[in-house]
């Protein structure tokens, strides 16, 4: 008998248009010849599943729904999580499908609230060797001086929230007297902010999964791009060179998937998860960690899992199947 798996997307935050385009990506790489596939969309307004376009709500103390063609109860095996932001994305979801001990495809509760905050996550995994950029933490209520950061990071700085992704809310910034109104954006993207010293050089980002006995690490992938970085129109309106194998000596790329691996395993990852970097003076800083990352057709890790000669569908239900065994 065919397994159900709901497509958990959408979520509560400005990237719920990414994860719109991640389901449809998923959607199409998984295998319905295996899988019953259902489309499950969680915003603040209630969580439904499409059938046929008509939207049925989901009973969310089991996890299933009523099927109304055939009047019938239909209960979730899997969650293949797809959220950018919360609640997906910082371990509220997984810990609901903890309690229903329902398995799910991304990084646990706690791996996930870990990640999803990039100055906690990076200022860990420090600890742990990793090199990452000098920064500064701010919280909503907290007071700064704009003058003391600039001194102490120098200019140009990354201002961005410490939660969320898709560089929404991000700024470059070039000049102090810029630097408030940078903090003031990310604010309200979110209450907590970071802001990061530049680093220059080559952007590369390497993604991997491990399931039982195997562990695979992809082809790097380097980023180009003629914008003042890697901001959401570079992201996802193309203006971007992405290149698979990355221009880099084979000694770095070593380093980078070894690195990536480490990761992976001091943040507790699993499923599918990707690390970025920027390589300056020979030397990999770790920008930040995303153990829910996109899934276009054209996003990093398809393109990854193509270049390492793997088929998506295959690498997708290897890790659905790992969750049963």
């Amino acid at each position: 008998m065919k397994k159900n798996v709901a497509i958990v997307w959408g979520g509560y935050s400005s990237e719920a248009i990414v994860s719109a385009k991640s389901m449809a990506g998923i959607y199409s790489f998984l295998d319905k010849e295996k899988y019953n596939v259902y489309k499950v969309e969680i915003t603040r307004k209630g969580w439904t599943v499409d059938i046929d376009g008509e939207k049925c709500l989901v009973d969310k103390n089991d996890f299933s729904f009523v099927d109304k063609r055939q009047n019938k109860k239909v209960p979730f095996d899997f969650a293949y999580i797809t959220i950018h932001g919360t609640p997906g994305e910082d371990g509220r979801l997984q810990g609901y499908f903890d309690m229903l001990q329902i398995p799910y495809s991304s990084a646990g509760m706690m791996a996930a609230a870990l990640t999803f905050n990039k100055y906690i996550c990076n200022n860990y995994l420090k600890n742990f060797g990793l090199v990452v950029a000098d920064s500064v933490h701010l919280s909503e209520r907290q007071s700064y001086d704009t003058e003391a950061i600039v001194v102490r990071l120098g200019l140009p700085v990354f201002v961005k929230p410490s939660i969320g992704g898709s560089s929404f809310a991000t700024t470059k910034v070039k000049v102090k007297e810029e630097l408030k109104n940078a903090i003031d954006i990310a604010f309200k993207e979110a209450n907590e902010v970071i802001i990061e010293s530049f680093i220059k050089g080559t952007e590369v980002t390497c993604g991997c999964y491990k399931v039982k006995d195997k562990e695979v690490v992809f082809p790097i992938t380097e980023v180009v791009t003629t914008n003042e970085f890697f901001d959401y129109d570079a992201k996802y309106e193309g203006q971007v060179e992405e290149i698979t194998p990355a221009r880099i000596s084979d000694e770095m790329t070593n380093l980078i998937q070894a690195l990536t691996l480490k990761v992976y395993d001091l943040v507790g990852a699993k499923g599918i998860a990707r690390t970025d970097y920027i390589i300056s003076d020979n030397i990999p800083y770790l920008l930040e960690v995303n153990t829910t990352p996109g899934m276009t057709a054209t996003s990093f890790i398809p393109q990854q899992v193509a270049a390492a000669g793997l088929n998506i569908t295959d690498v997708l239900t290897e890790i659905i199947e790992n969750e049963f065994n």
